[in-house]
């Protein structure tokens, strides 16, 4: 695990173990206030309440075979295999409970995937995805708030749009960052209403979604509504916007090494130094507000499945690229959307979710997870070229580009020599990023310019990840089979 028995912080792992501590021994109303018995500089809670009462829950089995373990501040940097194992243990029941059942049962749900063979290979190239497998045992991560949406988007792939309401409302609780597909959720369900009018069953639908939202954050929050100052508390812990644009970041310390377009932008612009706090969080909301309208205002007006898909790729990528206090590791939140549709677009997914786990090889490095890195990476290009044919389905139609390549009329013909294009290119990415690793991992850098591969990830990661925002755009904004779709649907 990352920091592992590297003091004063210890790692990602510690944090979990702490959070067991102080859910454990404090009452609720501590949890997110500074004490003597809650230091929060010291991996203090901020994550939404569902988190914590599942901390709190394995905090009580942890009390049940050894009180040491969440024993409140001698337990402090505790390690032992015995509470490794009970630690992986959790998060393996986790992925068992939330996570791999909504991957499979999605994937067997879809009609793409007509016989049992070709769903179970979908569900293993998306369970196979390396960014995910690595981060969740570099970082010690649960995958629930992510299994929450899975469970979301399959309910509402079925018209169980109450059902879906409450499992995202579940994700939203357990992590904020979940935010970042909160705007697909709302738009599909709201053009839905508007699609049965507003004045019979859609005002009926809609009264009936807002109820089921409300009541479910009630009940996660219900602890914390004594007083409003245990809500104000609990929204700045998930919320520190004074901290400023780069807090999230691993890196923090110039130069930032993250993919998104303000860290990429400070190599040249020390945005830091010239813009304050509060100028940074308007610009990163107009930014970020104005990419995502047009794929919510489609999504609203001709609401689908298949385009609620793929705006939750869009939209979340628009959050990844533009928002306020990215970590490396929100690329997860748009790397599992693109799963869903993989086997759509087999040939752009794959390459996609490639570019997201290169994305974070400063960090692997950092954990040193340089050979699980190359080892998964390889695995999942293996099965997913193997499985899908990836380079057999490059051609405008496969790659949902032909409404927009008729749209072009008198440029149709330069789509002639499109799929030879798209393959060199991705060629040409692959070995890249290749030569990057390698290079990274190998080679020292020059003393004048000790950041240079760092930097180099970072921003050749960031301009695949903006040409991949204009096509899914182009995908969401020209799709005609939206219409069709729905009716399939209904």
């Amino acid at each position: 695990f990352l920091g592992a028995g590297k003091p004063p912080m210890y790692g990602d792992y510690e944090a979990q173990r702490h959070w067991q501590e102080v859910t454990y021994n404090l009452p609720i109303r501590q949890w997110y206030f500074n004490t003597s018995d809650n230091n929060l500089l010291y991996w203090g809670l901020d994550y939404p309440p569902l988190t914590a009462y599942h901390s709190f829950l394995c905090a009580y089995i942890a009390k049940l075979i050894n009180p040491d373990w969440i024993a409140l501040h001698t337990s402090r940097g505790y390690e032992s295999q015995p509470h490794k194992l009970f630690m992986r243990t959790t998060v393996f029941v986790a992925d068992l409970l939330v996570y791999i059942p909504a991957v499979i049962l999605y994937c067997f749900s879809l009609k793409e995937t007509s016989t049992k063979k070709k769903a179970s290979i979908c569900a293993l190239c998306i369970l196979l995805y390396p960014g995910l497998i690595l981060i969740d045992h570099g970082h010690f991560q649960y995958p629930l708030s992510l299994g929450f949406a899975l469970w979301g988007v399959l309910c509402l792939s079925y018209d169980w749009d109450l059902l879906g309401s409450v499992a995202f409302c579940l994700a939203l609780n357990y992590k904020q960052m979940e935010l970042y597909h909160s705007l697909p959720f709302f738009c599909y369900l709201l053009g839905k209403c508007f699609k049965k009018g507003l004045k019979g069953k859609g005002l009926v639908l809609l009264t009936k979604i807002a109820g089921t939202v409300v009541v479910s954050f009630a009940v996660c929050w219900l602890p914390f509504c004594t007083d409003m100052a245990q809500i104000m508390q609990v929204l700045r812990r998930l919320f520190p916007i004074d901290r400023g644009l780069f807090e999230a970041c691993m890196f923090s310390s110039p130069p930032p090494r993250l993919a998104n377009i303000w860290c990429s932008l400070s190599v040249l612009i020390k945005i830091k130094n010239i813009v304050s706090p509060q100028t940074q969080l308007k610009l990163s909301f107009a930014v970020t507000f104005l990419s995502l309208l047009p794929t919510c205002i489609k999504l609203t007006v001709q609401p689908s499945l298949r385009g609620f898909k793929f705006a939750l790729v869009s939209c979340a990528l628009s959050f990844f690229l533009f928002s306020f206090q990215v970590h490396e590791k929100s690329i997860l939140l748009v790397s599992v959307p693109v799963c869903l549709i993989i086997n759509e677009i087999p040939f752009m997914a794959t390459w996609f979710l490639l570019v997201s786990t290169f994305s974070m090889l400063p960090l692997l490095l950092k954990d040193g997870l340089l050979l699980p890195y190359a080892v998964t990476t390889l695995a999942f290009l293996s099965v997913c070229a193997a499985s899908f044919s990836i380079f057999e389905k490059t051609s405008a139609e496969d790659l949902q580009l032909k409404p927009f390549s008729l749209s072009l009329k008198g440029y149709v013909s330069w789509f002639k020599s499109f799929p030879k294009i798209v393959r060199s290119l991705f060629l040409l990415s692959v070995t890249l990023m290749g030569v990057l690793s390698l290079a990274s991992a190998a080679v020292p850098p020059p003393q004048r310019l000790p950041d240079l591969f760092p930097l180099s990830v970072s921003v050749i990661s960031c301009l695949h990840f903006l040409l991949f925002l204009v096509y899914f755009n182009v995908v969401i904004l020209w799709d005609s089979k939206n219409s069709r779709s729905q009716k399939k649907i209904s």
